[in-house]
């Protein structure tokens, strides 16, 4: 099914624009007839239409003599289609779609419309897109326009200076780890040494001994003394990633590190004191596993001096056409592929993706789709197939309906359409898709009679 659209129908002739208005509703199209400019006017207020279909004999009338003005100021990116002989007089400079001289029927404007209606769509996506791109702002790898990942940035700036430890949150591919590089770089600790680690899938001993070193001996295989990364990055920092998985024996070893500045290597009776800012990060709920004595509560604690909480992708969406490009142009770059642009179709599909995995599966999908392409400019049929299968429904940009009731969203549904309709119940109905005793009854159950 093709998106709806919303069709504004401004001509004198009601017969025809109400016939009009119900063959493009049976299109799955939304639209509003009107017969003069004021009223063209106040819709465009109301409502920007993707097209409008204006009759050349409304435009000029005295109760708005600046009807194309309006449009173009009103309702840039819709498509004005342009029924009558005279647009070049009248028209002035704003463009016109397509130009049907009268008499117009319902089914030649049927065609140019729906062909009009595409064309706005495109030109929304392209907008949107130039509009999030103004947006962009990178910090340290971290690429985005969305408030909230720009709140974090702001907490990433004040923790930096502090010798607070910082607990990172989020699912696997959020960019825990840029959060901890961005920390160290823009800390007193920048020029000395950054390390990380993945505590998961390491046992207690190995764990222990990557962490504390070891002197030599201290076990099969030691056969010199080595140096753990608390020792290796003494002034600077260390990324314990996934630190939910750490043994809960390293936990109180950890702790202890923590709270006194010193480590045992393995083998060892000397105590070392180090002086190491450490940033944790875990993919799982760990306050729950303190609740069920799967983590040190006090190491918990000690690590949560401050908690960063990196979003899904899915939480930032907004966010996902400035990764995409962003990852498009590396990929080029490292592939050394000739591919310089995605069509804006292939961007909403990948942005109505739920993406599990996050912004690291999204990069590996623009890597995989730059290698595969076989033309320079990205489409729907280069997505992989799982994404382009995809049945994601994605609420669009406007207030959130997280929440409310199916009853609230319809009587609120129900309301604005009435409004659009300027309190056409009959209209109302028609647009709706309900019977008009219908329309009644749930105006009279929603007190909105």
């Amino acid at each position: 099914m093709n998106e709806t659209a919303f069709i504004l129908i401004v001509t004198a002739d009601a017969r025809q624009a109400e016939e009009l208005a119900e063959d493009l509703r049976r299109q799955t199209h939304a639209c509003r007839v009107v017969q003069n400019a004021a009223e063209a006017v106040e819709s465009l207020h109301a409502r920007r239409p993707d097209v409008i279909l204006l009759d050349e004999d409304v435009v000029g009338q005295a109760d708005d003599p600046d009807l194309v003005g309006a449009t173009a100021r009103l309702a840039p990116d819709a498509e004005l289609v342009w029924v009558g002989e005279n647009h070049h007089k009248t028209a002035g400079d704003r463009a016109v779609f397509a130009v049907v001289p009268k008499p117009a029927t319902v089914e030649n404007l049927r065609e140019i419309v729906a062909r009009a209606a595409e064309q706005a769509k495109l030109n929304r996506a392209t907008r949107a897109l130039k509009e999030q791109a103004d947006r962009r702002f990178e910090f340290e790898g971290i690429v985005t326009g969305n408030e909230q990942m720009m709140r974090i940035i702001r907490t990433i700036e004040r923790v930096a200076n502090s010798k607070l430890t910082v607990l990172v949150l989020g699912e696997s591919g959020t960019g825990k780890e840029l959060v901890a590089r961005a920390l160290h770089r823009h800390s007193p600790r920048s020029r000395k040494p950054y390390r990380a680690i993945n505590c998961a899938g390491l046992n207690e001993n190995l764990l222990e001994s990557e962490l504390f070193g070891h002197v030599k001996g201290a076990f099969t295989g030691a056969v010199s003394d080595r140096k753990g990364l608390f020792e290796v990055v003494d002034g600077g920092t260390l990324f314990l990633d996934e630190v939910g998985d750490m043994p809960l024996a390293m936990q109180a070893k950890l702790l202890r590190t923590l709270e006194n500045k010193e480590i045992l290597p393995v083998g060892s009776n000397e105590i070392r004191l180090v002086d190491v800012r450490v940033v944790a990060a875990t993919r799982r709920d760990i306050r729950e596993m303190v609740e069920k004595g799967e983590f040190r509560d006090d190491l918990f604690y000690r690590l949560n001096q401050a908690m960063i909480r990196m979003p899904p992708l899915r939480e930032r969406r907004d966010d996902i056409p400035l990764l995409i490009d962003n990852f498009l142009k590396e990929a080029t770059e490292v592939h050394s592929k000739p591919v310089v642009s995605i069509t804006p179709d292939a961007v909403r599909k990948l942005t109505a993706y739920p993406w599990p995995g996050n912004a690291r599966e999204l990069r590996s999908v623009v890597d995989q789709m730059v290698v595969l392409a076989d033309k320079p400019v990205i489409d729907l049929d280069d997505l992989p197939e799982h994404i382009r299968g995809s049945t994601e429904i994605v609420l669009a940009t406007g207030p959130s309906t997280a929440g409310l009731t199916m009853e609230q969203m319809e009587r609120i549904h129900i309301a604005n359409t009435l409004k659009l309709n300027s309190g056409n119940r009959d209209k109302t109905a028609k647009m709706l898709g309900i019977g008009s005793r219908t329309l009644y009854r749930k105006l009279r159950e929603y007190g909105l009679t």
